[in-house]
């Protein structure tokens, strides 16, 4: 399994907002995280990254417990995130955003990795030395996946990449990111849209205030009653 969550209890001070998580992706995998707001997604994600430590239980990557490694080892030895909002360097060029991705590698993929990324988002090419803050909300989405993808990740985790995008923007953002996964990446995605997630992802799971409370195959939960009428509002 590439990353397992194996029993998480995460606390912010005294307030606790993971309770016994136990998650799994395995490689080449599309997992999808559902949940409604405050339900612990974005508190998932920063565990398994190592912002935020659990007060029991463990993050295991291949088998390995890295539940002490800090973030830049955890990216190194093949994470990656796509932030919520993207949070970009908006006054330096694309290309440049592009690099700081790199930065935890020895540069001898550089341009292997840089030609990859222009071909997933040939608009980047065109755009690259053009400022990150004056790009559109759809154009920024490409320029956060494709740092992530600078960094070599065999996981790449999503926090709400529909966020703030139009509804032809989701579209288009949800097929990127099949063309990721399709590529070989694995993908952990928190979102809100189920319906969109569920559509392309292998497995999902749903999290109500910190605990799993449904998973299964994606094709099953976009059918399951309890979901439907939590989350897709029929």
């Amino acid at each position: 399994m590439l990353l397992e969550l194996d029993n998480v209890t995460t606390y912010y001070g005294q307030m606790r907002i993971l309770e016994g998580m136990s998650l799994a992706v395995d490689a080449g995998e599309l997992v999808c995280l559902l949940g409604g707001n405050a339900s612990g997604k974005s508190t998932t994600l920063k565990t398994i990254l190592g912002l935020v430590r659990p007060r029991s239980g463990r993050v295991l990557l291949e088998g390995e417990d890295v539940t002490s490694w800090p973030v830049p080892q955890r990216i190194a030895n093949g994470l990656a995130i796509v932030p919520e909002n993207r949070r970009l360097f908006g006054q330096m060029t694309v290309h440049e955003n592009l690099e700081l991705g790199a930065v935890l590698q020895d540069g001898s993929t550089f341009e292997a990795d840089l030609e990859r990324v222009h071909t997933l988002f040939p608009r980047l090419k065109e755009r690259e030395e053009q400022m990150a803050g004056t790009l559109s909300g759809g154009e920024q989405q490409m320029v956060a996946m494709g740092r992530a993808l600078m960094s070599r990740p065999r996981l790449l985790l999503m926090d709400e990449p529909s966020m703030g995008l139009s509804p032809a923007l989701v579209q288009q953002n949800f097929r990127i990111i099949k063309e990721v996964h399709d590529s070989g990446v694995a993908i952990l995605m928190v979102e809100q849209n189920a319906t969109m997630a569920l559509s392309i992802a292998d497995r999902g799971y749903v999290l109500s205030t910190g605990e799993i409370v449904l998973k299964g195959q994606a094709s099953e939960l976009l059918h399951h009653e309890d979901l439907k009428r939590a989350y897709l509002g029929r």
